[in-house]
């Protein structure tokens, strides 16, 4: 699932080293040297005159106006908190379309702008919601579920998931048991099966769609994948998470661009962890609903 931060520009290096993406962070921080730059010659230029003008010209009021207001904004995104939309289903019924998604960065540390670069105050956990950019295009950001971390061996069958070859406890949740939980039937979701999902703790509920039960193959065109996986079949494979990056499924297994289509996450593109929904302008009750 893709979150709905429009990209402004990406370049995109050699990725044995280093990939960095322009998004509105980027954006932000750019404005916020360039209005710092405009009060800082503004300030200079005022102690060189004997009285000030009455008015400032436009720069000096841009640099002075907007500066500190710029600075909080992308401070309180890159370091603290983000809140992105949800523009697409492949995280339901955990995430809803139009989900405005509370990100904690200070979970993982924040990254420093137009880098890869983490300041690190912790790792991301098996079940976390993780918020990456997008291997495949980093100017974009996505949220995924992470199934498996370094070293893990994750099998997967039938829709389910099962780590280290422990048996995951699996129950077929009624309409009647969804009704108590914020991740209850929608019309979005007729004809699918909700499941309760243990494995990569905590338990959630994941949707399956029961003509497909997790057919969709593992792209083996992908060097990671083809190299730490094996699939004797479609929808039923195995696969050995290589250090330094995670498997990341989304909760709508059959809809849904995941490691299964893009290959493994590296670290290095973790971007924060979704911990709450914020609001839902289509669906009131979804407000502050923990993830």
């Amino acid at each position: 699932m893709r979150v709905q931060t429009p990209p402004i520009i990406h370049f995109d290096f050699d990725p044995h080293t280093m990939q960095i993406g322009l998004s509105n962070n980027e954006f932000l921080f750019g404005v916020m040297v360039a209005t710092g730059a405009c009060r800082l010659m503004w300030r200079r230029k005022l102690r060189r005159m004997a009285e000030p003008p009455m008015r400032r010209p436009l720069w000096a009021s841009l640099g002075t106006e907007l500066f500190a207001v710029v600075a909080l904004i992308f401070t309180c995104r890159v370091a603290v908190a983000d809140w992105p939309s949800v523009p697409s289903g492949s995280m339901e019924p955990t995430l809803r379309i139009g989900d405005y998604l509370l990100i904690n960065h200070l979970a993982y540390g924040p990254r420093l702008p137009f880098t890869n670069t983490a300041i690190e105050f912790g790792r991301p956990q098996r079940g976390d919601v993780v918020v990456f950019r997008y291997p495949l295009d980093v100017s974009q950001f996505y949220v995924k579920r992470l199934v498996g971390m370094p070293g893990d061996v994750v099998s997967f069958a039938g829709g389910i998931v099962a780590i280290n070859g422990e048996s995951p406890e699996v129950v077929m949740l009624e309409d009647a048991e969804l009704n108590g939980l914020p991740e209850r039937r929608t019309d979005a979701d007729r004809g699918q099966w909700m499941v309760r999902e243990t494995a990569a703790a905590p338990a959630r509920v994941v949707k399956i769609n029961p003509f497909i039960l997790g057919r969709t193959p593992l792209n083996l065109n992908d060097v990671g994948l083809a190299t730490h996986c094996q699939e004797p079949q479609g929808g039923q494979w195995q696969c050995t998470v290589p250090a330094g990056h995670y498997l990341m499924l989304g909760d709508n297994r059959d809809a849904s661009a995941d490691s299964r289509e893009w290959g493994f996450l590296p670290h290095e593109q973790v971007y924060g962890k979704a911990v709450r929904v914020l609001f839902n302008f289509k669906q009131a009750d979804r407000e502050w609903k923990p993830l």
